[in-house]
């Protein structure tokens, strides 16, 4: 049986996205909120640039957001039972600074392929409109791949600025989630997000992605964790997951890991951004 209920697979299939799905409480997102600003504080530049992928490998409650029941529940009732965690990124938006997601499609540059996997985004603080909450481009992900303009322009909390021109604004839905809550997007959706104008950071943490393990890294090379079920396939390694906080060999994977999505989010681009 079916975690997500058949309007929430019926909003999935025609839109793209499901939203919202209740995770857990708003005290357990304001205690890994806290665990967030405390890594932060004792490495600041850990988790900055490209320093918020994988948070999940140092953190043991991101680790454990990563793991979730009612997470992968819902996941499963998308891509079926056996599940690979293959990375995270933390997607902070600090209030007056001009940080903005352009209109994109994860699945032109993440590297994964067939398209068996989800993109999972848990709201750590509140995300509305006024905080820059995600807005989704309803059905867009029932077309093809869309050509992306690399900008690398300021403020564009993406690697390369990619980003799909024209996109009618009217068309997209925001996506408005309470701290606990999560939405689950298609890898073709478009998608983006603006400006934090609210006094407080928004906070979003983000499985990119829970892939089958029927899916492969055609760009280069991706550790996975075992989530739920078996990997039949092998086409990853599987990385163990971290028992402390900040642990050296921990940051030392995490440091490893990333250095690997550096190779794949910037195949075939002859510039880098900070991400």
């Amino acid at each position: 049986m079916s975690y997500l209920s058949s309007n929430q697979l019926k909003q999935y299939d025609d839109e793209g996205f499901v939203c919202p799905i209740n995770i857990f409480s708003k005290e357990k997102a304001k205690e890994i909120r806290n665990e967030i600003e405390s890594i932060e504080n004792k490495i600041p530049e850990e988790l900055e640039k490209s320093g918020r992928y994988n948070a999940h490998l140092i953190s043991p409650l991101l680790d454990e957001v990563t793991h979730n029941s009612k997470v992968l529940d819902a996941v499963e009732s998308i891509i079926g039972e056996n599940i690979l965690v293959c990375g995270t990124t933390l997607f902070i938006k600090n209030p007056n600074e001009k940080g903005f997601v352009s209109y994109h499609q994860d699945a032109k540059y993440i590297g994964l392929e067939p398209h068996n996997w989800v993109t999972a985004w848990v709201a750590i603080t509140d995300s509305n409109e006024k905080n820059g909450c995600m807005r989704m481009w309803s059905g867009s992900h029932k077309d093809n791949l869309k050509e992306h303009d690399q900008k690398f322009n300021e403020g564009n909390l993406l690697t390369r600025g990619q980003t799909v021109e024209n996109v009618p604004k009217e068309k997209t839905t925001p996506l408005i989630l309470e701290a606990g809550q999560m939405s689950l997007h298609h890898p073709t959706v478009v998608h983006g997000s603006e400006l934090n104008k609210s006094n407080d950071r928004r906070i979003g943490f983000v499985i990119q992605s829970y892939i089958g393990t029927n899916v492969k890294q055609v760009l280069g090379k991706n550790s996975v964790q075992l989530a739920r079920g078996v990997d039949e396939f092998n086409y990853h390694k599987i990385i163990d997951r971290p028992q402390n906080l900040l642990d050296e060999k921990d940051i030392k994977l995490k440091k490893k890991e990333n250095d690997n999505l550096q190779e794949i989010f910037y195949k075939g681009s002859d510039k880098k951004g900070k991400f």
